[in-house]
């Protein structure tokens, strides 16, 4: 079997974006109809993606197998997959690849379209499945959103820091002085809120509009009352507040 890098243009096909476009992705596509896969290529392209294809089984793992990525290969951030396959078919590459901790989101293409071979399918280890014949609208789609869930589930939390207080938005969790605080819905939104603007004056009107929302019905105290409480759990003195601090005339202060 040869290498990645001694294949023939028969063996595996490079295609990158051209013009102005920004190729931001990789992409293996895993496809033995030509006809097929050039069309495929040519979507993503069109996309800004960049498409590595190839026509067999074997051909992938020396890709994307453990022995293939120590290597140095290129990594991809998704694996469009045809089930038939010469060599070895879709199924066992998702096995293996699974197997070996790989986590690349894998679309598989299948003519097969029951859900008893969706459900198979999935079960092995596909994250999405997509039968022939589809759009290509609907292929990039479905693409463009499983790249954008890994990217997601793969980022770091970002996290709202200011002096001893640590927010973690994703989580609704916030640690004050190392030690986590127990927020309410509205304190923790609030508390958001202010952390994101840091030094910007809000007034009661603005805070009531933006976390108790447009058609909320009450009394504009309610803000400080919320603040009361806010303060309580964050300060160290509430009556002489560091963190949220009262502007006379014009609202509050987040630091």
């Amino acid at each position: 079997m040869s290498s990645p890098h001694q294949m023939h243009t028969s063996e595996a096909f490079h295609y990158s974006a051209k013009g102005n476009i920004k190729v931001t992705n990789r992409i293996m596509v895993v496809e033995d109809e030509e006809l097929i896969k050039d069309m495929i290529v040519l979507a993503l392209e069109e996309e800004g993606y960049e498409a590595t294809a190839v026509t067999d089984g074997c051909t992938v793992l020396e890709y994307l197998t453990s022995s293939g990525s120590n290597s140095g290969e290129t990594t991809f951030d998704l694996l469009v997959l045809d089930l038939m396959l010469p060599q070895i078919n879709g199924l066992d590459i998702c096995r293996l690849l699974r197997y070996q901790g790989n986590s690349i989101p894998i679309l598989i293409l299948s003519a097969k379209g029951s859900e008893t071979d969706r459900v198979l399918g999935l079960e092995v280890g596909a994250d999405d499945y997509l039968t022939k014949p589809f759009s290509m609208r609907e292929l990039v789609a479905r693409c463009r959103a499983l790249i954008r869930r890994q990217r997601f589930a793969t980022s770091p939390e970002p996290a709202l820091e200011y002096k001893d207080i640590i927010m973690y938005p994703r989580e609704c969790r916030v640690l004050v002085r190392s030690k986590e605080v127990n927020l309410s819905p509205k304190e923790f939104r609030l508390l958001e809120l202010f952390m994101s603007y840091t030094r910007r004056v809000w007034s009661r009107e603005q805070l009531l509009d933006q976390v108790w929302g447009p058609d909320f019905v009450g009394d504009s105290k309610t803000v400080d009352v919320h603040i009361r409480w806010l303060r309580e759990k964050l300060e160290l003195d509430p009556s002489h507040p560091e963190y949220i601090v009262t502007i006379r005339g014009f609202g509050y202060r987040f630091g």
